[in-house]
C-alpha cells in the first residue's frame, strides 16, 4: 500500500534554507516562549493530595469531574485505576488545608453522586518529591539524547549523527513550546510521549539515512544533494503512511480518551507533526550543509597501495 501511486521528485534540498527559517522560528519561539510563560507543572512535579476512593459500581467519570468544579474544587485531576470502580483524585497542594479535610471533602462531593462512594486513601506528596520526579524526568531526556548521539555515530559518520541529533532535539523542543503556549499541565505523562517521539522521529530518520547510504553506493554519478533528494522521496510514501495511520489513533485517543491522556496525547500529536517535517526536511539537509559527501558513506574495504592501483 502506498501513500503515492509513484515515485515522487520534490526537490527537498532546493528549498532546504526556507525550513531552516522556520525551524530556527519555532525553536526560538519556543525555548523565548518557555523562558517567559514557563511550563503548567503537573502535581506529579509540584507536588499536592492524592486520593483514592472506591464505589460500588463504576461511576462517570465526567460526572464526578462535574461535580468537583460545582463544588469549587479547582485543578482537580480525575482517572480510574485499578479497576473501573477505583477513582484517584490529585489535588494541588494547599497550605492552609490539612490531607484529612480534603479526603473527607472529597468523600463528601463523591456521595453526593453516589452514596455508597467510599475513601480508601488520602496522600500527601510533598514539593521535594515532585522536585526529584521532574529531575529524573529531565535527566531521562538527557541520557535518550546521548544514547541516540552514540548509536547514530557508530552506525553512520558524524555528520549524519549531527543532523540526526538536531532533527531529535528539534522535536521534543517543539512539544515544550506547544505546552508553554497553551499552559496544559506538563506531567510525567507529557515526558513520557516526548521520549516515545524521539524514539518515533529517530527511527523515520535513520530509513531515511539507510536509503542515503544504499543510493550513495548504486548512484556513484549523481551529486550527494541529487541521492539525498531521491533517498527522501523513495521513502516519502512509507513515512507518510505510518505516520498518518498513527495520527489517526493519536487524535481519537485526544479526542476520547478523556481528560486523563489529554496531555499524553496532544504532545504525541505535535511530537509526530515535529518528527515527520524534521526528518524529511532536517536531519540530511544539515548534514549536506556541514560538508557530506559520497565518499563518507561507502565502505573502503581496500587499504594497500597496491590494491587501489589494480583498480580498473
Amino acid at each position: 500500500m502506498e501513500f503515492f501511486h509513484k515515485v515522487t521528485r520534490f526537490p527537498f534540498m532546493h528549498t532546504r534554507k526556507v525550513w531552516y527559517g522556520l525551524s530556527a522560528a519555532l525553536i526560538v519561539g519556543s525555548l523565548a516562549t518557555v523562558a517567559v510563560r514557563g511550563l503548567n507543572l503537573g502535581i506529579d512535579f509540584t507536588g499536592g493530595v492524592v486520593i483514592e476512593t472506591n464505589f460500588p459500581q463504576a461511576p462517570n467519570i465526567e460526572q464526578l469531574r462535574t461535580a468537583l468544579a460545582k463544588a469549587g474544587v479547582a485543578g482537580a485531576q480525575v482517572q480510574a485505576f485499578g479497576s473501573s470502580r477505583d477513582i484517584l483524585v490529585r489535588l494541588p497542594p494547599d497550605p492552609n488545608v490539612k490531607g484529612e479535610q480534603i479526603g473527607a471533602h472529597i468523600l463528601e462531593i463523591f456521595t453526593a453522586v453516589d452514596a455508597g462512594a467510599k475513601l480508601q486513601r488520602t496522600e500527601v506528596v510533598g514539593p521535594q518529591v515532585g522536585q526529584e520526579l521532574f529531575v529524573k524526568g529531565a535527566w531521562a531526556l538527557v541520557a535518550t539524547l546521548v544514547l541516540i548521539l552514540i548509536y547514530v555515530l557508530l552506525r553512520f559518520t558524524p555528520k549524519l549523527a549531527l543532523g540526526a541529533i538536531f532533527a531529535v532535539l528539534h522535536d521534543p523542543i517543539c512539544v515544550l513550546g506547544f505546552f508553554a503556549v497553551s499552559q496544559m499541565t506538563f506531567d510525567l505523562t507529557a515526558i513520557s510521549a516526548i521520549l516515545a517521539v524521539i524514539g518515533y522521529s529517530l527511527n523515520d530518520t535513520v530509513i531515511v539515512f539507510d536509503r542515503i547510504r544504499e543510493r550513495a553506493r548504486t548512484a556513484r554519478k549523481l551529486t550527494i544533494a541529487q541521492v539525498i533528494d531521491e533517498s527522501i522521496n523513495q521513502t516519502l510514501s512509507r513515512t507518510l503512511m505510518t505516520k498518518l495511520v498513527t495520527l489517526m489513533v493519536v487524535v481519537a485517543l485526544l479526542i476520547f480518551g478523556g481528560e486523563t491522556l489529554h496531555g499524553f496525547s496532544a504532545a504525541l500529536v505535535i511530537g509526530i507533526v515535529a518528527g515527520t517535517y524534521s526528518s524529511i526536511y532536517i536531519s540530511a539537509a544539515l548534514a549536506l550543509d556541514l560538508g557530506l559527501r559520497a565518499d563518507d558513506l561507502l565502505e573502503r574495504k581496500l587499504t594497500k597501495p597496491e590494491e587501489i592501483d589494480g583498480l580498473p
